[in-house]
């Protein structure tokens, strides 16, 4: 019997996997075969459909800052470039900025990042505490120095319409997807050589992409590689006000939470404690953190909130980079032809376009094209150099 062979598979189906799909396959010059592998056709339990579904431009290292710029030009054409057969998908692109609120503690990091923000092309307004209250009446602003909205190109989408949409126009382009799972990695002399699938199926290969998600470590592992991303779990809850907050963006609160709009409500979610965050593969609601920790954040920093009733919640999981939080991106230099795209930690929803095309770049040209992510690559993580992300929610 003959075996398959793929020139590209790609483990994990979700928003990277689906978009390194979709730009290798739209890759001028590119005629290979690329096979997607993932396990839950639903994405029922994916992190992109369990997450908060937004996308900023206010991060504190030109990487971040760049691939989520990226992002935003490929959602603003998403409904045109992603088109089958004249269906044209909307993901409802809500481009309601992002507000970073800081103390006086925390002002001169936001304005330096602010710098670095606009002098990418972000288009971020830094506000002090009086405009702040003008804007928003609605805002407790006694303990703030000021804070960084942005005007344009942050917001929130459809994160499932979005995954879905590469998936339908990567497979119009010519990828096989297959409701598999990936076990493990054949590697011989340097190269991998094939997958093992769950069910005892082999699939060759000329190149593998690991975007497995938070089951990448494992994947990782088969290879002898030491992947230093766990599942970390995140509690995500939909509240109900009865005094609206006109204007509302995503409020990021120096204490951690945040808040946005959602329908007739509001999304809001707070990473636990570090001593609090063991590795997760549970998908139980935090609730003693919403009742202990969140609310009494969401109160005080808009007293409107004191009257919320949480209607429902839901838990996913980050795949969490616990060396510095950063996207691990490329291939390994003990396996060449094994690339990664792991440790999103939170953000891997709005970097997933940026991410598949700089796949895209490095399987069919050896290198980075459009945006320079060589920082992102696992020499830092083997000469033990983490790159230091400030803006980590």
């Amino acid at each position: 019997m003959t075996q398959p062979h793929f020139d590209v598979v790609i483990a994990g189906g979700a928003a990277i996997g689906s978009a390194t799909a979709y730009f290798l396959t739209a890759a001028a010059g590119f005629t290979g075969s690329v096979a997607v592998i993932e396990a839950d056709n639903s994405y029922r339990y994916s992190a992109t459909a369990l997450s908060a579904a937004s996308i900023r431009h206010q991060f504190s290292t030109p990487e971040n800052i760049g691939m989520s710029l990226f992002g935003t030009q490929f959602l603003r054409h998403f409904s045109q470039d992603m088109a089958v057969d004249g269906d044209c998908p909307d993901l409802d692109f809500h481009e309601g900025g992002y507000l970073f609120l800081a103390t006086a503690a925390g002002l001169e990091t936001l304005r330096r990042n602010h710098a670095l923000q606009t002098s990418l092309g972000a288009d971020i307004a830094l506000l002090d505490p009086a405009q702040l209250k003008a804007r928003y009446p609605w805002l407790n602003t006694d303990d703030l120095a000021g804070g960084a909205l942005g005007l344009s190109g942050e917001g929130w989408l459809d994160a499932y319409g979005m995954m879905q949409g590469m998936r339908r126009k990567a497979i119009a382009q010519g990828a096989v997807y297959l409701n598999h799972r990936v076990a493990s990695l054949d590697h011989s002399a340097g190269r991998i050589r094939g997958v093992r699938l769950a069910d005892g199926g082999r699939i060759a290969c000329g190149a593998v992409v690991n975007a497995a998600g938070t089951g990448a470590t494992a994947l990782a592992r088969t290879a002898g590689i030491d992947l230093p991303v766990h599942a970390r779990k995140r509690s995500v809850f939909y509240v109900q006000c009865p005094h609206p907050l006109p204007g509302c963006p995503m409020v990021i609160d120096p204490g951690g939470a945040y808040f946005r709009p959602e329908g007739q409500g509001y999304i809001t979610g707070i990473s636990p404690p570090a001593d609090q965050d063991p590795d997760a593969s549970d998908y139980d609601v935090q609730h003693a953190l919403f009742d202990e920790v969140l609310w009494p954040i969401l109160a005080a920093r808009a007293p409107a909130f004191e009257a919320l009733r949480c209607s429902r919640s839901w838990a996913g999981h980050y795949d969490m980079n616990l060396f510095d939080q950063n996207l691990i991106l490329g291939p390994h230099p003990a396996i060449d032809n094994l690339y990664f795209a792991n440790g999103l930690s939170g953000h891997g929803m709005q970097q997933a376009p940026a991410i598949g095309r700089a796949l895209s770049e490095l399987i069919t040209t050896g290198t980075f094209q459009t945006l320079d992510l060589s920082r992102l690559g696992w020499a830092r993580i083997l000469n033990r150099q983490p790159i230091i992300e400030q803006n980590v929610v």
